[in-house]
């Protein structure tokens, strides 16, 4: 699995496959979040349970971690989920700009793009969006991918220093991405 391309493991996936590794990518701040919640209440094995479904952990896999490694992962998977939230971002603006942009813009359409009709602005509109939303289901998919690897520290496997670099530089770039976007708003 190791030599395998991004490619390939779509294909063994299937599409169903690559969507549910992109969902459960999409997911991370808010378990990262509820699991503090879940140990302080004294449900850790609930929150482990999660980790697993969402690692996309076996069965065999949920040895229950300890309370310290359970709060460590969700610290770690804090950074992991602020940068899931672009391109969740991208996927609601495919939405909102591509799929309903006649309701995001009334018109009239003289100076949009596929204009000066509606249908033709619209049909633009959606198909300029696809490609983004087709990338940001990619990064969510690779984010997947990257939270798999870190997790493997919660439930007792060797985590080398790449994933965590992967992490910082990825977080760091996600800031100067958030940080221009918002300057040109």
């Amino acid at each position: 699995m190791a030599g395998q391309g991004v490619a390939a493991r779509v294909v063994r996936g299937g599409a169903a496959g690559f969507l549910r590794r992109a969902g459960r990518a999409a997911v991370l701040l808010p378990i990262a979040l509820a699991t503090t919640g879940l140990v302080l209440a004294g449900r850790a094995d609930r929150a482990a349970e999660w980790w697993a479904r969402v690692g996309g952990e076996g069965p065999a896999a949920v040895r229950r971690p300890g309370t310290g490694r359970l709060l460590g992962h969700a610290l770690v998977c804090v950074p992991l989920g602020l940068i899931a939230l672009v391109p969740v971002g991208v996927e609601v603006l495919f939405v909102l700009r591509g799929v309903l942009y006649p309701l995001a813009d009334s018109g009239p359409y003289d100076h949009s793009w596929g204009g000066p009709t509606m249908a033709g602005a619209w049909a633009v509109h959606f198909l300029v969006s696809l490609p983004f939303a087709a990338a940001g289901l990619g990064a969510l998919a690779l984010l997947h991918r990257l939270h798999h690897r870190l997790a493997g520290r919660l439930w007792g496997r060797r985590v080398g220093a790449g994933p965590v670099l992967v992490t910082l530089v990825t977080a760091l770039a996600c800031a100067v991405l958030v940080v221009a976007w918002t300057h040109q708003l």
